[in-house]
């Protein structure tokens, strides 16, 4: 009986936890330019920004408040994972460009 209840019970608790991130959300790169600039995630959640560099050169996302620094070479893809914050705004940029690489993350 106890067999029977792990059984199925394990899978609703790897559900679960899986449940708490938002899906992936698309930004591309190109020209040195993040777009869109402005990512609305939901506040209290993670989420996952997947990110696809259409330069040929690398860029680095990169945040201070976001507590994130990820490289991704030029046309490549990669995922930024954004633990779950408190409603507000949160800057980044593209540190190899910052001057035009800039953005910034909306918890609402």
């Amino acid at each position: 009986m106890k067999f029977l209840f792990l059984i199925l019970t394990v899978p609703l608790v790897v559900l679960s936890a899986c449940g708490n991130e938002s899906p992936g959300i698309p930004v591309s790169l190109k020209d040195h330019r993040f777009s869109p600039a402005e990512i609305h995630v939901r506040a209290d959640r993670s989420a996952l920004i997947t990110l696809t560099n259409q330069d040929d050169s690398a860029e680095e996302f990169d945040s201070v408040s976001l507590k994130v620094e990820k490289v991704v070479p030029g046309h490549e893809t990669g995922n930024v994972r954004i633990r779950p914050l408190a409603p507000g705004r949160y800057p980044f940029i593209g540190e190899y460009h910052a001057d035009t690489a800039r953005g910034v993350v909306v918890a609402e």
